[in-house]
């Protein structure tokens, strides 16, 4: 119960036009759709992805492997700082550190990224991952934090 005291309540929405170029630029990762990740928030500043358990991002004892549980973390940081660029920029991570807390059990992984401080070409995001039981039990079993670069988005 002590770690249900600790989960940031969900901001409002991002504007339409952003939640579009989020959901976009998520759907071209690759590694989000192998993972079977998909966006579950997008607000301003913060962005929550989901990742369902299944025996192909688990590791040899059953728990989701750390590697999933960073890529979901590092993506959900990314895309919050993104929902503060206009469209002409892209992010992307200079370095990032993760603390794996406990096993990463349970129905599904929430990882929430949370801009900390939003600058003209650093960006420095809290990284939050939440191993959630199909009950609605939340356990937090990583946190980080992260650094990305504004870039400019490459001429289509």
């Amino acid at each position: 119960m002590e770690d249900q005291a600790q989960v940031p309540t969900r901001q409002g929405q991002a504007s339409l036009a952003v939640q579009k170029r989020i959901q976009d630029s998520f759907d071209l990762q690759g590694l989000m759709a192998h993972l079977g990740a998909r966006l579950a928030h997008i607000g301003p500043g913060r962005v929550h992805i989901v990742l369902p358990a299944r025996p192909e991002v688990t590791q040899q004892h059953g728990y989701v492997h750390a590697g999933a549980t960073s890529a979901i973390a590092d993506s959900a940081g990314g895309y919050a700082a993104l929902t503060l660029f206009d469209e002409h920029s892209e992010v992307l991570t200079v370095e990032y550190k993760i603390n794996l807390l406990a096993p990463a059990a349970g129905d599904h992984l929430e990882a929430i990224g949370t801009v900390l401080k939003s600058g003209r070409t650093l960006t420095v995001c809290q990284v939050e991952v939440y191993g959630v039981q199909g009950d609605g039990e939340r356990k937090l079993v990583a946190n980080g934090q992260q650094t990305l670069i504004r870039v400019n988005r490459a001429a289509e």
